[in-house]
Formats: C-alpha cells, structure tokens, sequence
C-alpha cells in the first residue's frame, strides 16, 4: 500500500483500527450552521420588520421613544440596525442597561450575532462597574447607565457617541431618571447626537410630552395567551418584612410543574440571593430524594432530570450565562426581578412569580439606605407572567390571592423617590446645575430629600455656603462611592492612612463581605481554600485578646 493512502486511511481510523463516526456535535457547532441559526433567530423577532422604519425614524427625528414588548427583540436587534446604518462609522453607538448581569449578557450576544454575521466581534464591548471591554476598534459599547453618568462628568457633551439609547427606561433606575434631565439639555448643545429611549412597558405619552412631544414608535412582540392561577394565600407585611413562607411554597409548586406538566422551562421569581440559594439548595435535595425513591422502587414513575439554576447580579458572569446553555432536560430559573424585562430565556412556559422583590429605600431620620422586601406593582406582575408566553401557551403560578393582587401598587415607584440623593445632587453640581430644585426631572423627588442632600453635602465640605461646590466636592465626585465614604477616603490620603481607610470603605461598598461556596471545590482550590484558613488562623491568633471585641 502506498505511504500516502496508509495515512489518510489512518486518519479515518480509530485506535482500535475501527471506522471512525461523525460527530454530530461537530456538525451542529461548525461556524456555517452557527451563522445560519444566528440568522433564522434574527429573522423570527418582530422588530426586524421594522428595520426600514425605524431607522427612519431615527434619521427623521432627534428623539424617538420605542415602545417595544418584552421578546420583540429590540434590545439586540436596534444596536445592530444601527450599525449597519453607520452611526458607529466615525463615533460609537451607546447603550445603556440598568443592570450589570443584562449589559454583559447582551453585549456577548450582540458580538455573537455580529461574528455569524461576517462582522468583527471587536466591533461590540461593555463597560460595568471595575470592568472595561472596550478597545479603540469598539463602535457598540454597552454600558449600565451608571458608567454614562460618570461619563458625563468627564466629557458633559458625550461627543464620542453619535447616538443614546437608554434600554429598559421603564425600570426608571435613579441613574436614568437623571440621564433623562441630562441628555434632554445637552441635546439642545448637540445638534447631531441622536436618542432612542426603548421601554416594555411605559407611559408614552408622557415621555413624549417630556422629551418635546417627540414621535412614539411601537413594536408589538410575540405574545401566546397565559393561564393564571392564583393561590388563596394572601400577603400579609410584618415589620420586618413578609410574614407569609412562600420560598417553601414556590419549591413545592415548581415541583408540582415539574412532575405533572409538559416539556419547558420555568422561571422562579424570588427576591435575592439569600432565598435563590436556599431554593435552589431545598430543590436539589428534594430531586436526590426523588432518585433514591426511584433506585430503591424501580416500578414508580420515572422523574426526569431538572437542571436549577440561580441568577442574581452578585453571581459571576460565567455562571450567569449558564441559563443561556442548550439542556435536553428541564431548567428551572430562579432569579430576580433581572429576568422580568432584562433577559430572555427562550422555552420558558412556565412563571412561578412569589409577588415581592426587594427595593432600596432611605430613611432620612437615620441617613440610612436599606434594602427591604416589599409587594411588587401591578405592572411587574403582568411582566412576570408575560415571560411564559414567549415561545409558546404558557401557565403562571402566583402564589398571592387576587385580593393581594388588586391591593398593590399600579406602577413602581421609581427609584429617585425612595433613595438619598446626596450622590446624584453631588453629581448635578459638578456639571454645573446649580438649580437642583429646578432640575427637569421627570418625576421630581421630594423637595425634602434634595434639602437633605443638600444638608449632608454641605457637612461633608462639598458645597460652600453659596450651595456652590467645592474643590473637595469635585474630588469626591471622582470616587464611585456615597459621598460619605469618598470624604472618608480623601480624609485617610490627607491624613496618611489611605491603605487602611481603602480596607474599611471596600467593606463598606459591598452588601456583604462574606463568600459562600456552595459548589465542590477542585483539588487546587482546596489545596487554596486550606492555605487561606491557615494565615486567617494564624491572624486570629496573632490580635485575639480575651477582653477584645467578638471578632
């Protein structure tokens, strides 16, 4: 046999001397099926029919508000449309998210389709809170609107963007409300910038009354009807929170769906990381139970498998993107209200919405904010339940009666009139507005809250006795941090301790400085994980006292 035939017929050999087989793993992952299905996602999303009209809209009009329903595919379609209609040529394309878990999360999806597409994923990054992946060939960037806010600060007229569009303006997060006041002034100075303000659901007509009656554009999504059950269990607020134990209750009703229901996936909307963790650690256990009943009774019905999985903003980025993985079983989603309007799962046709969500608030007679458990609206309600008619007939589990349902709030209230504003006001006096009374808000705050910001900055030495703001002000602002904790900051450098008050301010930034590991660890990670206990043993050692504090 000739040399050159026994190698290529080696190659389709196995070790063994066997015919190799295909792969059809390789087959469905290679790069032209990949383009295709990225290009078939494309075409099915409403907002690709109106390409010709949006974009010209966009170019008729320096402000446009989109009216988009959740899975119209406006947050990854719109980005790309306008692209392709070069606003990224010359300056760069931005988008705001008011989460961090949706800005990395759509920005890989966009640099995926764009790739399927011929086009370079360089051409998209994001830029989150201690996190910057742009570059200079980046023409999308995504950023949370927070990162715009401080950009501003920067650069007040954003000349490196030819267009803004602010996503999900109906969360109406403190940062964007001010982006509305900011951007509806400064568009006066820039002619040719350009805003798109997309919302799910949100007053059109007074947006377009704030933004100079400016023209509404509406792209209807994909709705299937929803079926919605309501328990007889009624919410009941104790002073610290729910009374009623609805994380048992939303366990056992996602089981329910499990066991008794068809193929799809379920989201299971909770309020945070505390009760998704435990959640997801009561479903696993009770999953393990159903396997060992089916080992030792081989003649009980079979369960099939089902994949749980969390997702809160405090999860890695990795772990985040897990709930976009194919699965040939069922995944139950528990999440937050993230997966209300940010994120779309496909193949979910199941909600089991526990009707509360946690919201920051201030109180001003203690000058704290606290995160607290409260009902949701009315409007995040229909959201929720709208997430299992996607794709499909969906059902909707809510563990509320219809009576806890008509008792809450129609809309929520938006964040700048529950938050202490002494960091927005630092932010509004640094470029210049010395009126924060005045300020075009669109839903102004209590003139008290701002006359408490006021207060708070003038302690700290930020403003002078003119309201004007001071040099110390303008070093503040340069730290993402509440006001209080930068004045610390800057008050350790002066002082020469700035390393320890660094410590004592990062412990003060997070909402908890302690990390639990639920998952099995690798063998180098506990070879760490042991290391670690040791130099913290040895600490404990070298500062403990018998008559010291408790730590």
């Amino acid at each position: 046999m000739h040399r050159g035939e026994k190698r290529r017929r080696s190659r389709s050999l196995d070790r063994y001397g066997r015919k190799r087989r295909e792969s059809s793993v390789e087959r469905t992952d290679s790069p032209r099926n990949n383009s295709q299905a990225f290009q078939d996602q494309r075409a099915s999303l409403p907002v690709g029919k109106y390409k010709a009209e949006l974009l010209q809209a966009i170019e008729a009009n320096q402000i446009i508000v989109c009216i988009g329903e959740t899975g119209s595919g406006k947050t990854t379609q719109l980005p790309q449309f306008l692209l392709e209609a070069g606003y990224g040529d010359s300056k760069r394309i931005g988008i705001t998210q008011p989460r961090r878990v949706a800005t990395t999360a759509v920005a890989k999806r966009v640099g995926e389709e764009l790739a399927a597409s011929g086009v370079s994923p360089k051409a998209v990054g994001y830029t989150i809170r201690f996190d910057d992946q742009c570059t200079t060939e980046t023409k999308i960037k995504f950023m949370t609107d927070g990162i715009l806010v401080r950009e501003c600060l920067q650069d007040p007229l954003l000349q490196q963007y030819s267009i803004i569009m602010l996503d999900e303006a109906h969360e109406r997060s403190i940062h964007t409300d001010i982006l509305f006041g900011l951007l509806k002034s400064m568009l006066k100075q820039r002619p040719d910038l350009k805003l798109i303000v997309t919302s799910a659901t949100l007053d059109d007509e007074r947006f377009a009354a704030f933004f100079n009656d400016c023209p509404v554009f509406r792209v209807p999504g994909r709705s299937f009807p929803v079926d919605i059950y309501h328990s007889k269990t009624h919410q009941i607020m104790g002073k610290t929170g729910p009374v009623s134990t609805y994380i048992q209750a939303a366990v056992d009703t996602t089981l329910q769906i499990h066991t008794h229901e068809p193929e799809g996936h379920i989201l299971l909307f909770l309020t945070g990381q505390k009760e998704i963790e435990e959640a997801c650690s009561m479903l696993n256990s009770r999953m393990r139970r159903f396997n060992e009943e089916e080992r030792l009774n081989p003649d009980n019905p079979r369960i099939p498998r089902l994949l749980v999985l969390p997702l809160y903003g405090a999860l890695s980025s990795a772990k985040q993107r897990r709930i976009f993985n194919p699965s040939s079983g069922r995944k139950v989603i528990v999440c937050t209200n993230i997966a209300e309007t940010s994120l779309t799962v496909d193949g979910v046709k199941y909600v089991v919405d526990a009707g509360f969500t946690k919201q920051k608030v201030y109180n001003p007679l203690r000058g704290l904010e606290s995160l607290i458990i409260v009902p949701i609206s009315q409007v995040s309600a229909q959201q929720r339940a709208g997430r299992a008619g996607r794709t499909s007939a969906g059902k909707c589990y809510r563990l509320y009666s219809k009576q806890s349902y008509e008792s809450m709030l129609p809309e929520t209230v938006p964040e700048i009139q529950r938050s202490n504003l002494a960091n927005t006001i630092l932010y509004l006096k640094v470029l210049g507005i010395s009126d924060v009374v005045g300020f075009n808000y669109l839903d102004p705050p209590a003139e008290d809250a701002i006359i408490d910001a006021l207060r708070q900055l003038y302690v700290l030495g930020a403003i002078n006795d003119a309201g004007e703001v001071t040099d110390t002000g303008k070093d503040m602002a340069q730290f993402p941090l509440e006001p209080r904790l930068g004045r610390c900051l800057l008050e350790g450098i002066r002082l020469g301790c700035g390393k320890e008050l660094m410590i004592i301010v990062a412990m003060l930034s997070v909402e908890t400085i302690f990390m639990y590991q639920n998952e099995k660890r690798t063998h180098d990670e506990q070879d760490q994980h042991s290391i670690a206990r040791r130099q913290a043993t040895k600490l404990l050692e070298k500062h403990y006292h018998t008559k010291g504090d408790h730590l």
